[in-house]
């Protein structure tokens, strides 16, 4: 096999917002620096994400000293302050999900509105060690805003092999960008991630536990640039991917640790 190495890194600072792109990133035990610390939630606390509204593909959420800058199409931009003493409320990140205390954005509930199209607040993880990794984790595991898992890892083969199939039945090839990954790692064997469940990884000088197959929705079928959706590629995933009742592509990862990781950062599989 030839040396892994990550190709990519991303955050995605509003949950279900336009990725990222960074030549470097921190780990922290509950996933990469800034990411997934704020949510778009509906009139009962919910999140709303991509399953819900497309649109939030188009959302860019830029950091900026303690707070963000949003923009959206047909939206005036607005800078939004980190609500360190903004209204307590407890968010469930699925309405099947254990609720956490998060703090409310106050001046940006009418933004997020005219955003998604029904009443919305914007919610904030003040404390990102106050969610609890609810399977396949230790008790003091640890994530953001993500769907269970801190960070998110998929491979260039794995998607190359995707896309040969794609091409197969006649339909267009894939970008990475559909999965919304953390780290994107090259010099793997197609599908090699399936191995490394219950293992470890060592990426950079960071070291995290692999807990799982990630079971892909309909997310996947939402083009991250224009927020039209398909069929694709969860129909191939469907035919070639079904496992353990999921169609699955990349692993979910748990960090031990905080450290620095950059693109160009060899990875390998930990003893």
């Amino acid at each position: 096999m030839k040396h892994m190495r990550i190709t990519s890194l991303h955050t995605y600072p509003v949950k279900g917002c336009r990725r990222l792109d960074h030549d470097e990133a921190r780990v922290e035990p509950w996933g990469l620096a800034g990411d997934r610390r704020w949510m778009i939630i509906d009139a009962h606390g919910v999140g709303i994400t991509q399953r819900e509204c497309a649109g939030l593909a188009l959302l860019r959420a830029l950091p900026v000293a303690d707070g963000l800058i949003l923009r959206a199409p047909g939206l005036p931009e607005v800078q939004v302050p980190e609500p360190g003493e903004g209204p307590k409320e407890f968010v469930r990140v699925f309405r099947r999900k254990a609720a956490v205390p998060a703090r409310l954005a106050d001046d940006a509930g009418r933004w997020c509105t005219d955003l998604v199209g029904r009443p919305a607040r914007l919610a904030w993880l003040a404390d990102p060690a106050a969610r609890p990794i609810e399977s396949g984790a230790r008790d003091d595991d640890r994530v953001t805003l993500a769907d269970g898992y801190p960070l998110l890892l998929t491979t260039e083969a794995s998607l190359a092999a995707l896309s040969d199939w794609l091409l197969e039945a006649g339909a267009d090839p894939m970008p990475m960008t559909r999965f919304r990954p953390n780290i994107v790692l090259a010099g793997a064997s197609p599908w090699a991630e399936d191995a490394w469940v219950g293992g470890r990884l060592r990426i950079g000088a960071a070291e995290f536990r692999v807990a799982r197959a990630c079971a892909r929705c309909v997310v996947t079928t939402i083009d991250q640039e224009t927020a039209a959706a398909g069929q694709q590629p969860l129909r191939m995933l469907g035919q070639r991917r079904n496992r353990d009742g999921g169609l699955m592509f990349g692993v979910s990862l748990i960090p031990d640790g905080a450290d620095v990781i950059r693109i160009g950062d060899r990875a390998a599989v930990a003893d």
